[in-house]
């Protein structure tokens, strides 16, 4: 299992967006999606792969990491599961 952080968000952005955003750059079908609001100036959300671990997301996340999308740069990161743990 792995989790994908994806920080500096459009608040306004919905789960499908990112469900969308995620399927268009190749990533698998993800399990689960938290919000992470933070100070409210670079929302994230945190994306759980039950069925993919950290070097299979890896190859996904440089697609996505400083993408220019609604407005805003996005900031992608893999975590496997010994980091948050």
């Amino acid at each position: 299992m792995a989790r994908l952080w994806i920080g500096n968000i459009a608040p306004e952005t919905s789960d499908d967006e990112v469900k969308a955003l995620l399927v268009k750059y190749g990533f698998p079908e993800y399990d689960g999606i938290e919000r992470v609001a933070g100070d409210g100036t670079r929302p994230a959300v945190m994306v759980t792969f039950a069925g993919a671990d950290a070097p299979t997301l890896e190859k996904f996340q440089a697609r996505m990491q400083n993408l220019f999308w609604k407005d805003r740069r996005l900031n992608v990161s893999v975590m496997s599961e010994s980091r948050w743990s």
